[in-house]
């Protein structure tokens, strides 16, 4: 009696959902933000409410950003993938912010994300330096001439954070009274360094696609 040939089937792989930023999680940090007390408890030594959720609302968005590029790093998007999807959370990061008070937070908190959103776009490209200490110096000089030019040079900097290089506190200004927009800059990339840190094993996460 012949045998049935047996015949393999292989199942198509699974297409994978990613959670990324989207409009309703951005609403709802404001919406939280806005009901915040920035008010100091004279009895407590921890920051006023609203300083630490605007602090979570900000690691919250570097996280996400880098996640695409995690993904990227992982050959689960591509480059052309990964571009889309970076505009999109940066159409919605960098939108206009409301008045008042709260558009005030909102910008302080958009600043470092120019950082941010810059160094990803040149990860991706490729062709950055790797001088640190270098490009440090020179985004300082920069600063006082053409913040467009200095916000390049940072650019270059978090893009080799987010290659492995190790930054940047040793760089930032103690002295308050001397930070500048390239301090909080060069902040924003000690920080890509811890998300990309915390990252190290992500792989993959379920859900609906924003």
């Amino acid at each position: 009696m012949a045998k049935k040939a047996s015949r393999k089937i292989e199942a198509e792989p699974m297409k994978l959902f990613y959670i990324f930023y989207n409009q309703e999680r951005w609403d709802n940090w404001v919406k939280t933000l806005k009901e915040s007390s920035f008010e100091a408890d004279p009895k407590s030594e921890e920051l006023p409410e609203g300083f630490r959720i605007l602090d979570g609302f900000s690691v919250d968005i570097t996280v996400s950003v880098l996640k695409i590029i995690k993904l990227y790093q992982n050959k689960r998007y591509t480059f052309e993938e990964a571009v889309d999807k970076l505009s999109q959370v940066e159409a919605i990061v960098m939108s206009p912010a409301p008045g008042g008070e709260l558009g005030e937070l909102v910008e302080i908190l958009q600043l470092p994300k120019l950082a941010l959103f810059a160094s990803c776009r040149l990860y991706l490209a490729g062709g950055f330096d790797k001088d640190l200490k270098t490009l440090v110096k020179k985004g300082r000089a920069d600063l006082e001439k053409d913040m467009e030019k200095a916000l390049e040079t940072v650019s270059n900097i978090g893009a080799a954070v987010i290659d492995g290089a190790t930054c940047c506190s040793k760089f930032v200004k103690d002295d308050v009274e001397q930070t500048t927009l390239f301090d909080e800059w060069l902040i924003e990339c000690e920080r890509m360094g811890e998300a990309m840190t915390s990252l190290k094993n992500f792989d993959e996460s379920t859900g609906d696609e924003d």
